[in-house]
């Protein structure tokens, strides 16, 4: 037997990779798939949503029992129901939904104190590696580099700028001694725009069905040091959660990272 899996936003772009991915891994036995009340899907068969075989689990607004981990790729309205449940239930949680309020990232720091938590912003194993390397590059360049964060998504998304392209900016920010938020440059307009000494530009793209593309620009008068990571598709972001998912069932309660995950 696997480990038992609840899939929140099944019936989302991501949530449908989650469990076709969980199927085909083979070492998750998935007990629910959880969507709005209202989505045109309620009712019909979750691996049949996913297609593939049929699972004889029914799209759902009601948690099953007695999980060993869920998983969430929906929104930030669904998010305080799916961390009530883990607790209520002491079941692990790999969240992966972004544009959560400054409410909602405090109910998932209490929640880590009763249960194993895993809040990233990105699931990918290349993406926490970039996290991982875009401070240390910003350190070693320098205050004469300027800094430019271009994130690209496609034309569904809500939230700008990306939660990744903020974890991008928190890093950086960390590692050189600059204010976050009080750094970042949302765009820019007017006749009187200047780039400000330390400012972090960030800019939001929405196009067609662009899956995820960031790029951390460092430039000076002489050259340019470009950092980028494209996914070609939601299943890495799919393997990275269930890799998260295996790794943190059976953990100690906690709010930990896809940084500890991979071991970075």
């Amino acid at each position: 037997m696997g480990h038992k899996l609840i899939v929140c936003g099944a019936v989302g772009r991501m949530g449908r990779r989650v469990i076709a991915a969980a199927i085909e891994d083979g070492r998750f036995d998935i007990i629910g798939a959880v969507e709005s009340r209202i989505h045109p899907d309620m009712g019909k068969d979750a691996g049949a949503v996913a297609g593939l075989h049929r699972l004889n689990i029914a799209i759902t607004d009601a948690f099953a029992e007695s999980a060993d981990v869920l998983i969430d790729f929906s929104l930030p309205e669904a998010a305080d129901r799916t961390i009530d449940y883990c607790v209520e239930n002491n079941a692990a949680l790999v969240l992966g939904t972004t544009g959560l309020s400054n409410a909602q990232h405090d109910k998932v720091r209490a929640a880590a104190e009763k249960i194993p938590v895993i809040y990233g912003t990105n699931m990918s194993v290349g993406m926490n590696v970039l996290f991982a390397l875009v401070g240390k590059a910003a350190s070693m360049l320098g205050d004469d580099y300027d800094i430019e964060i271009i994130e690209q998504h496609h034309r569904f998304k809500k939230d700008a700028p990306s939660g990744s392209a903020l974890t991008l900016a928190q890093n950086i920010c960390k590692a050189t001694g600059r204010p976050y938020p009080d750094s970042l440059i949302h765009g820019r307009s007017g006749k009187d725009a200047l780039r400000e000494k330390g400012a972090i530009g960030m800019h939001a793209v929405r196009a067609g069905d662009i899956t995820g593309i960031h790029s951390v620009i460092f430039s000076t008068l002489g050259e340019t040091v470009t950092l980028n990571h494209t996914a070609h598709s939601r299943d890495t972001f799919a393997r990275g959660a269930l890799r998260a998912a295996k790794w943190l069932v059976g953990k100690k309660c906690g709010q930990y990272s896809m940084a500890d995950v991979l071991g970075l």
